[in-house]
């Protein structure tokens, strides 16, 4: 029996805004191709925040802008999968139509706030700019729309700031400038792309905990990428855990943290620094590096700094298999009884 059969696909629940299937996306060079998403599949549900984690290089960000078909072809190229939102695959829409969802049914927020503004143009004129595109505000009610957003996500004196450039603002009123962009025309999704690692912890937190204020104020779905397992520990209800461009664990926030699945994303965990840890202890890290993607992969990706690595492990790679209720992994070894699978 093939792994398709033992373990058919999950059914998506009726709330579901966002599903993708078996994307795959690949980088060409003048020598060879960069295998950089690799049959990604999951969904996102309405008001629901899912978190996207793993290690530089792991596929996250080409994923969401494969999602967004934000990246320049060539070199880059969408080969094969299937995104859904409100009925339509974004895939197959054109450039005119795409642009409709950017900004519009999406919202996106990038990773550096330093560079994402445009420098010499007011951050006023760059929030009215979609409100007029895509809701066909008049001027004067783009203005009074952009000074709420400002207000809403934190800006003192929104009335004022809204005629200054992105230069009089610090990295964090940037990022929360950036927010307000993204939420202008009320999207039913927001992607923000690793959007903290720029800042430094204390401006980390207040944008973390604007934006689990502003999800419970307008209830939005939000997909937030990070590479690090500790910043979302307190505000996810879903982590996805990818490597090698591949989702390689997918569960629950809290029974993630209490309950790893694959090797990987418990090497994650215990790097993480702990509470009452000596001055002098070292933090752990993983052995090893990264897979260069340089062939689409046919076995595990993290086998070869895997510590419970199998024969099957370096032959064949393992599907996302159900572990538990809600709780998936791709892995030959069943990690709670410390053996190989026994189910596949």
């Amino acid at each position: 029996m093939s792994n398709a059969s033992k373990h058919p696909k999950r059914t998506i629940n009726i709330d579901t805004v966002l599903e993708v299937s078996n994307l795959q996306t690949v980088f060409w060079s003048r020598n060879n191709r960069i295998y950089a998403v690799n049959g990604i599949s999951f969904h996102l549900n309405r008001g629901e925040f899912l978190a996207v984690v793993g290690e530089s290089g792991s596929g996250k960000s080409v994923t969401m802008m494969s999602i967004m078909k934000l990246l320049p072809t060539p070199p880059a190229e969408i080969v094969a999968g299937r995104v859904r939102l409100g009925g339509r695959d974004l895939l197959s829409l054109d450039p005119h139509e795409m642009r409709k969802v950017r900004g519009g049914e999406v919202g996106f927020v990038f990773q550096d706030p330093m560079t994402s503004l445009n420098p010499v143009v007011t951050v006023g004129y760059q929030l009215m700019e979609p409100l007029r595109k895509h809701l066909g505000l008049r001027r004067s009610e783009a203005r009074k729309r952009a000074i709420e957003l400002l207000s809403l996500v934190g800006i003192p004196s929104p009335q004022d700031r809204i005629s200054d450039y992105p230069h009089q603002f610090s990295g964090g009123m940037r990022q929360r400038v950036m927010i307000a962009i993204a939420l202008a025309c009320d999207p039913k999704v927001l992607i923000a792309d690793e959007p903290t690692t720029a800042l430094d912890v204390t401006i980390q937190a207040q944008i973390l905990e604007l934006v689990k204020k502003l999800r419970q104020e307008i209830g939005m779905s939000i997909i937030w990428i990070t590479h690090d397992l500790g910043v979302v520990a307190g505000i996810a209800d879903r982590v996805m855990v990818m490597y090698g461009g591949l989702v390689v664990e997918c569960a629950a926030v809290d029974d993630l943290y209490a309950n790893p699945r694959h090797p990987y994303t418990r090497a994650l965990l215990e790097t993480l620094p702990r509470a009452g840890m000596a001055l002098r202890e070292r933090l752990k890290s993983i052995s090893g590096q990264p897979p260069h993607l340089t062939a689409f992969p046919t076995s595990c990706p993290f086998a070869p700094r895997c510590p419970h690595v199998l024969d099957r492990c370096r032959r064949e790679r393992p599907p996302q298999m159900p572990v538990s209720e809600g709780h998936d992994a791709a892995c030959w070894w069943d990690i709670s009884k410390g053996r190989p699978r026994d189910d596949v």
